[in-house]
């Protein structure tokens, strides 16, 4: 019910209007009554009525002056003036000021009910208005943050060139540039519970609070972030200086470590992957590969972790003392020469341990593995189906007994690793000149895509699409859409066709999109480089990275 309040300094006025008219019965609440405009003030922001009606002749604030002020305080509040006088000028002046309706004394209960109608009426159609437009405004605001997400998970996935994801961006209004980009990727799990309350064993206290640590982070503002999954989150972060970019990766980090450090019996799994820096825009997609990668071996490492804490009763404290970190920094710069001398002083640790009785020793040395294969990415980061040579070493590993057997596992995985390293530098040559001639055969075909490319050198998108980024300097679409538009060039200076049909024969079937693209990358029109441009010259910056690097 619309709330009504009274304003008049006659007394016998304000009983009448009250006694003549059954308020709830109408769909109303009269809610209070004033003698003049002054002490209605108080009682107006008090009770807030939706209408309210006016006499105009009172003493101390008359109710023009009364009007004047509610309209500016309380636009959305419907004013009725009631008044014993004619005169024109009365009128003018309420109009002006915007009350709903002005009438004159005496008025019949019955129109003083429809003027309330009146009111109400005109408040619900507001009010329904206003409604409208929010669910407009949040429908838009929505879209627009989907299309963000959407934008960013496309650069991130290497789905969009620089050139598109730049002018995408100022569309937007998404600000992308920075000096320094690196990509982060986390993922919040309950595997035994739909919250930590709910968890049976874990601590609920440190659950929360590591779930507010990562709230926190979430929400910091400024930061482009996007939903990958449904239990995965990822950040573009960006930054003019390094120092910059240190700073707010090093909460991430710091959330790295309490969650390595969080008790394995707890309901909540949160794992978090960094990429590398990168000082292009093109180079996001390889950081994101980079994050994501890092975060599924640390997945594994949490996991190892666990089914070890359940299969034995040993404490935590007991069984985690191989420095990792060690073995890992031996791995990149040890010789032949002293790995025997280092492994047997680095398994001496484990001298103690029963090899045929307990799986301790197995989780201890799995853990390691997998923190190597997290930790030395330049020693196996081209290494197609890294999962298969993992399950491969974890096969001889469930076969050792003894301590020997385990130092033995222990130089055979890194000796593993060292033929990896020194395969690494010719060994996607042959593989990337066969994608190259892929993409020179099949660029008109407008379907030709990343999986196509890995269908035919025989290996996983993921894994090409990371090998083709850091090999190239560029993302596997970036460089397809370079090599269309050399190809359109070509086309534009050696034949006659109209553009849209050299959109159609170097694999665009929107010849619209065609055409902002290639001015985009070339910074010309097709009309303008068929009259005017310098195909070596324009050839040599897209051979470079292009208006798409340079951006």
């Amino acid at each position: 019910m619309k709330r009504v309040m009274l304003v008049d300094d006659e007394v016998i006025i304000r009983e009448v209007i009250l006694d003549c008219i059954d308020w709830e019965k109408e769909g109303f609440l009269y809610c209070g009554d004033a003698p003049d405009g002054e002490m209605a003030l108080p009682m107006i922001e008090e009770l807030r009525p939706d209408i309210l009606i006016t006499d105009i002749m009172m003493p101390f604030m008359n109710g023009l002056e009364l009007s004047s002020i509610v309209r500016s305080r309380y636009p959305d509040i419907k004013i009725i003036i009631l008044s014993g006088h004619e005169d024109f000028e009365y009128a003018r002046t309420a109009m002006r000021i915007g009350v709903s309706d002005y009438c004159l004394k005496p008025i019949r209960a019955h129109d003083l009910i429809e003027l309330l109608r009146k009111a109400s009426d005109s408040i619900d159609k507001e009010r329904e208005l206003k409604m409208t437009l929010d669910k407009l405004k949040q429908s838009q605001l929505d879209q627009l943050k989907t299309s963000r997400e959407q934008l960013l998970n496309d650069l991130c996935s290497g789905f969009v060139t620089t050139a598109e994801a730049i002018h995408l961006s100022s569309t937007l209004a998404l600000d992308l540039q920075a000096r320094y980009y690196v990509a982060v990727i986390a993922d919040v799990r309950y595997p035994d519970s739909h919250s930590p309350s709910d968890a049976k064993g874990g601590n609920v206290d440190a659950e929360n609070d590591l779930l507010r640590k990562f709230q926190e982070l979430a929400e910091r503002p400024g930061m482009l972030k996007f939903k990958r999954s449904r239990t995965e989150t990822a950040w573009m972060i960006k930054g003019d200086t390094l120092e910059q970019l240190k700073e707010e990766l090093d909460a991430f980090k710091e959330l790295q470590t309490i969650t390595a450090e969080h008790d394995f019996h707890s309901s909540v799994s949160v794992s978090i992957g960094i990429g590398s820096v990168q000082d292009r825009l093109q180079g996001v997609h390889l950081s994101f590969l980079e994050a994501a990668e890092d975060m599924y071996w640390r997945r594994l490492s949490r996991q190892n972790m666990l089914t070890l804490w359940e299969s034995s009763s040993v404490s935590r404290e007991q069984y985690v003392f191989l420095d990792r970190s060690k073995f890992v920094d031996f791995l990149k710069i040890g010789s032949p020469s002293q790995l025997h001398s280092f492994v047997d002083d680095y398994i001496s640790e484990l001298k103690e341990i029963n090899w045929t009785s307990s799986p301790i020793g197995y989780y201890i040395l799995n853990d390691l593995t997998l923190e190597v294969f997290r930790s030395a990415k330049d020693m196996y980061r081209h290494r197609e189906a890294p999962e298969q040579a993992l399950h491969q070493l974890q096969q001889i590993l469930r076969t050792v007994r003894t301590l020997q057997e385990a130092t033995d596992y222990l130089i055979r995985l890194t000796n593993q690793f060292w033929t990896w390293r020194n395969q690494t530098n010719d060994k996607y040559g042959d593989m990337l000149m066969k994608v190259q001639e892929y993409i020179l055969s099949s660029y008109d075909k407008d379907t030709i895509s990343l999986q196509d490319a890995a269908d035919f050198v025989k290996v996983s998108p993921s894994h090409l699409s990371k090998v083709f980024s850091q090999e190239m300097n560029r993302t596997f679409v970036e460089y397809l859409t370079h090599v269309r538009i050399r190809k359109a060039m070509e086309l534009l200076k050696t034949t006659s066709a109209k553009s849209y049909e050299i959109a159609y024969s170097v694999g665009y079937n929107d010849a619209h999109y065609f055409s902002n693209l290639f001015k985009r990358i070339t910074g010309m029109t097709t009309r303008e480089f068929k009259k005017n441009g310098n195909m070596d010259t324009i050839i040599s910056s897209l051979d470079g990275g292009g208006k798409a690097a340079e951006s």
